[in-house]
């Protein structure tokens, strides 16, 4: 859950819509609640009673509440429309019973998703427009920034080209702030963080009989309903099994074979266009810098920080993610003893980052060089929910803003310590000079 605050009386200027603050919800997302629906609404209460602390009382009535759902609802609503409807409207019921201006929950398209974020990230950094300190509104002549989203079902990019998208699909075509921008965007759904996991695990299964991407020494009981009832794993679903049988697993802690399975999930062997990324997707030629969030940001900083690996260059990042899948289980252990639930996964999520940058997306190392992968910037997070927020509140105009009529406080504070300051020091060297006329030469 994330709160956004603005000035009331600002509602069309940029630059100045900031998170207030953030809640993480307490289990899966709205989809796993898919058999228990009205678990979906009890999850929000938590994160909804810290909006009712955060948000002064006063504005309660007057703040506006949306729900957006991703990838994980659009495939529910694939296998099961109807289980999806019941998620929605049991978190419906929940957030109609606080005090704000409920506007609605609704799953997003993945076009949307993409295009969402690459807003944020380029509202954020203030690459559509930027306010000057004299009360003026410029654009910056940087250009905008592509946007990389790795989820839990899908995963997103998006960025500015220039000339038409040969595949219609992945073309938006936006106005913002007086400026037209055309918009490369596509979403890979079963290609976020948590599916992709699900289908080495099938993988592994049905190929190894151990996972070559878990670390030796770890072993676990799987359940063969969480494996194969996913629409992700539908292809690897075995004619019959039994849904509550449990099998035992052990890694292996193999990079080769692990990279084996990975590069299984990306298809190269068509593409009716010029050019494709993978699996037949038009996908035009890359262009200008990058920033990388979500589960990008996470696993790229895994290795940074946690396992202390530089990532700078693709060579960089493809030796730390050997180095990370030789681990054994009882050396990651070692290293971050806190994320114990987590740990089996990072040496498959970093592989997956790895081959989804280098032969998917088709980045060489000038080109990611350019990438940046950031969790926040400022204080707000990088992601599709403030692209959704003011896209759905119309915070930013299609038609560019004029000029204020004058510049805000701080920059008046500027400007008279400027203005005091100047006859001052005038004042000071005209009586040095007066001084030292009147002395004598010194040798």
């Amino acid at each position: 859950m994330f709160i956004y605050k603005w000035p009331a009386d600002k509602e069309n200027d940029t630059g100045i819509v900031g998170q207030h603050s953030s809640c993480d919800v307490r289990g899966g997302g709205i989809s796993s609640y898919a058999d228990s629906p009205s678990g979906a609404g009890q999850s929000l209460v938590e994160c909804l009673n810290q909006a009712l602390r955060d948000v002064p009382k006063e504005r309660h009535a007057g703040t506006p509440l949306y729900l957006g759902a991703t990838a994980g609802m659009r495939l529910l609503n694939l296998t099961s429309p109807e289980a999806s409807a019941n998620v929605l409207a049991a978190a419906t019921q929940t957030l109609t019973q606080y005090p704000f201006d409920f506007r609605g929950a609704r799953i997003l398209s993945a076009q949307d998703e993409g295009v969402f974020g690459w807003v944020t990230a380029n509202y954020l950094l203030e690459n559509f427009i930027k306010h000057g300190w004299v009360g003026q509104w410029f654009r910056p002549k940087k250009g905008t920034l592509g946007a990389m989203d790795l989820g839990g079902a899908s995963t997103q990019i998006t960025f500015e080209t220039a000339s038409p998208a040969e595949d219609p699909a992945s073309e938006v075509q936006l106005r913002l702030y007086g400026q037209h921008y055309r918009v490369y965007t596509h979403s890979f759904l079963c290609y976020g963080r948590d599916q992709v996991l699900r289908r080495l695990l099938a993988s592994a299964l049905q190929t190894h009989g151990f996972h070559p991407c878990w670390p030796k020494g770890y072993s676990t009981h799987v359940l063969l309903q969480d494996v194969y009832e996913s629409p992700c794993t539908a292809a690897q679903r075995p004619q019959t099994f039994n849904r509550s049988t449990k099998v035992s697993l052990s890694g292996s802690s193999d990079p080769a074979l692990c990279r084996g399975l990975i590069s299984e999930l990306f298809n190269f062997s068509s593409c009716r266009f010029s050019r494709c990324s993978f699996n037949g997707i038009f996908q035009p030629p890359l262009a200008g810098k990058f920033i990388a969030f979500s589960a990008f940001f996470y696993t790229v900083d895994f290795l940074r920080t946690v396992m202390g690996l530089p990532v700078a260059t693709l060579q960089q990042l493809e030796a730390a993610v050997v180095t990370i899948c030789n681990q054994t289980w009882s050396e990651l252990q070692a290293r971050a003893p806190g994320e114990r639930a987590r740990l089996p996964d990072y040496c498959a999520g970093a592989t997956f980052v790895q081959q989804l940058l280098r032969r998917g997306y088709g980045f060489d190392e000038r080109a990611f060089g350019g990438v940046t992968f950031q969790k926040k910037a400022g204080d707000t997070a990088v992601g599709w929910a403030l692209g959704y927020m003011l896209n759905l509140t119309n915070l930013i105009p299609a038609d560019p803003p004029g000029l204020r009529k004058g510049t805000d406080f701080s920059s008046w504070v500027v400007l008279l310590l400027l203005f005091a300051a100047m006859p001052l020091a005038a004042s000071v060297l005209l009586l040095h000079r007066a001084r030292s006329a009147k002395s004598p030469s010194a040798i």
